[in-house]
C-alpha cells in the first residue's frame, strides 16, 4: 500500500466467511477500519450450504484468536474445545455472532464485481501505485456502487466455483445438459426431499477425496435401509494403500475414520469401485446416464450423479489486478511449492503469511481457500494465521508479518468432510478441517466440502 493512499480508506474485505471475518477481526486489532462485502444474505453463506457436514477439526482450532477477543465482551460463549462442530454449528454458534459483533462493517447482499486501481487499468504503469483501489459492487436490488479502498483482501473462497466432471478440467461432452441429475454438492441425506432422490437408485460418486468418502459413507448407510440403493464409485486412478487414507494411523481420527467408512462400503457391497476412468462425456440412457471414459468403456446406467473433484478460484472480477499466480494451482507464486499436493499434506505445509501471498499489485491478498487455487490441502488454522500477517503488513509492522505464530501438527493427507454421526471420533483432536470442498469441501478438512470441510 502506497504511503499516498489515504489512510481513512477502509480495507475492503471480500467474503463473510470464516477467514474474512477473521481478516476483519485482526484489522480492527490493528487500529484498521475492515469493510466486509458479503453477496449472500448472512455470514457464512456457503458454510451454511453444508451444514450437515462436520468438520475434522474441534472448535479449539476453529477460533480465530482476534476473533474470540472481539466477541468476549459481547456475551458470547466458547463452545467445547474438544467438540468437533458441524458447519451448521460453525455458522451459527461462531461465524454469525463474529459478524453480528462487526455490525455496520459487514454488509449483505453486496457482490463484488470488479476489482481495480482508480483511474488505471492493468495496463497502466505512470501513477498506478499512488491510486486507491476501486471496488465495484452490486446490491440485490440491481443497485451498482463505487467503493474506493487502501487495500483489498480477498477472502471470497471456492465453494462457488466446483471443478466439472470432465477429466480434462473442462465439462464433459453431455454434462450440462444432465442438469438436475448432477450435483457438485454432499448431499444431505437428511432431507426427506434429497433422500427421495437417491434412495432405492444406483449413484456414481467421482472422486477421491474425503468429501468423496463421506458420499460414500451416507449412501451406505441409506442402503441399510432403503433396498436397491447402490454407488458407483467412480476414480480417476487405481486402489493402492493410500486411497483410503491414513485409517487408525490418521492423526486426525474423524478424518481416518471417514476413508476406514468408505472403504467398508465397498467391501459391504454397497459401493463398487470404477477404477482408471477418466470422463469424457454423459449420455442418456433412457430415465438414466451412462458415464463415458475417455478411453471408450461405459459405466453401469445410473440415477444421480455426485461429482466432488475439487474446487478452484473465481478470478473474473480481479481481471484488471496484476496478479502473480502458479500456472498449475492459480495459487500465489511463492506459495504454490509449498502447498502442492504432490508434494505436501495439510499438515506438512508450512505456515505463510504476507510474503509468500504478496502480488505484483502491491496491497491486494488472496487469502484462505482462494489463496490455495485449486489445491486441496488448506486449513482453517492456516488461513487464521495468514490474515494475522496480513494485516500486520498492512498496518507497517513487517516484524509481526514475517513472525510466524502457528504449529501445525504433522497429519497426512488432508481434505474431507468428517461424518456428522460420529460420537466416537467427535471426542478426539484434530487439525484439519473439510467443506465439501473441497469442500469438496468442503474438503472442507474450509474442503470444506473437496473440497469439504475445512477448506473454507
Amino acid at each position: 500500500m502506497s504511503e499516498n493512499t489515504p489512510a481513512d480508506l477502509p480495507v475492503i474485505v471480500v467474503g463473510a466467511g470464516p477467514i474474512g471475518l477473521a481478516a476483519a477481526a485482526h484489522l480492527i486489532e490493528r487500529g484498521i477500519e475492515p469493510l466486509v462485502l458479503e453477496a449472500g444474505p448472512v455470514a457464512a453463506a456457503a458454510v451454511r450450504q453444508w451444514a450437515h457436514v462436520r468438520l475434522f477439526s474441534p472448535w479449539a482450532e476453529v477460533i480465530d484468536p482476534a476473533a474470540e477477543k472481539l466477541l468476549t465482551p459481547t456475551g458470547w460463549v466458547r463452545p467445547d474445545g474438544a467438540v468437533y462442530p458441524s458447519g451448521g454449528d460453525w455458522a451459527t454458534l461462531y461465524l454469525q455472532p463474529l459478524a453480528d459483533a462487526l455490525g455496520e462493517r459487514v454488509r449483505y447482499r453486496t457482490r463484488v464485481t470488479g476489482v481495480a486501481r482508480a483511474g488505471r487499468d492493468r495496463i497502466v504503469d505512470s501513477g498506478r501505485a499512488e491510486q486507491p483501489f476501486t471496488v465495484h459492487v452490486e446490491h440485490a436490488d440491481g443497485r451498482e456502487e463505487r467503493i474506493l479502498a487502501r487495500a483489498v483482501v480477498d477472502a471470497s473462497g471456492t465453494w462457488s466455483t466446483p471443478n466439472p466432471l470432465g477429466a480434462n478440467g473442462l465439462p464433459a461432452l453431455g454434462e450440462r445438459a444432465a442438469d438436475g441429475r448432477i450435483t457438485y454438492r454432499i448431499p444431505d441425506l437428511t432431507d426427506p426431499v434429497v433422500r427421495a432422490r437417491f434412495a432405492g437408485k444406483r449413484t456414481a460418486v467421482v472422486g477421491t477425496g474425503a468429501s468423496a468418502f463421506t458420499a460414500l459413507a451416507y449412501l451406505a448407510d441409506l442402503a441399510k435401509d432403503e433396498d436397491g440403493t447402490h454407488a458407483v464409485w467412480v476414480l480417476r486412478r487405481g486402489i493402492n494403500g493410500s486411497t483410503y487414507g491414513g485409517g487408525e494411523a490418521d492423526q486426525l481420527p474423524a478424518r481416518g475414520a471417514l476413508g476406514l467408512r468408505a472403504k467398508q462400503a465397498v467391501d459391504d457391497g454397497h459401493a463398487t469401485a470404477l477404477t482408471g476412468f477418466r470422463t469424457a462425456a454423459v449420455e442418456a440412457d433412457g430415465e438414466q446416464l451412462v458415464l463415458v471414459a475417455e478411453d471408450g468403456r461405459r459405466s453401469e446406467p445410473v440415477d444421480q450423479v455426485i461429482v466432488l473433484t475439487g474446487l478452484r478460484p473465481d478470478l473474473s472480477f480481479l481481471s484488471e489486478i496484476r496478479l502473480g499466480l502458479d500456472e498449475r494451482l492459480q495459487a500465489p507464486t511463492a506459495l504454490a511449492p509449498l502447498i502442492d499436493p504432490n508434494q505436501h499434506s495439510c499438515g506438512t505445509v508450512y505456515p505463510h503469511g504476507a510474503t509468500e501471498l504478496a502480488h505484483p499489485e502491491e496491497g491486494v491478498y488472496l487469502v484462505g481457500m482462494k489463496s490455495y487455487g485449486r489445491a486441496p490441502t488448506f486449513l482453517a488454522m492456516t488461513g487464521y494465521e495468514q490474515v494475522r500477517s496480513v494485516a500486520a503488513a498492512l498496518a507497517g509492522d513487517h516484524e509481526a508479518a514475517a513472525r510466524v505464530e502457528l504449529t501445525l501438527p504433522e497429519t497426512g493427507v488432508c481434505g474431507g468432510a468428517g461424518l456428522f454421526d460420529e460420537p466416537d471420533a467427535a471426542q478426539s483432536g484434530g487439525g484439519c478441517c473439510s467443506v465439501p470442498v473441497a469442500p469438496q469441501v468442503l474438503s472442507i478438512g474450509l474442503r470444506a466440502p473437496a473440497p469439504a470441510a475445512e477448506s473454507c
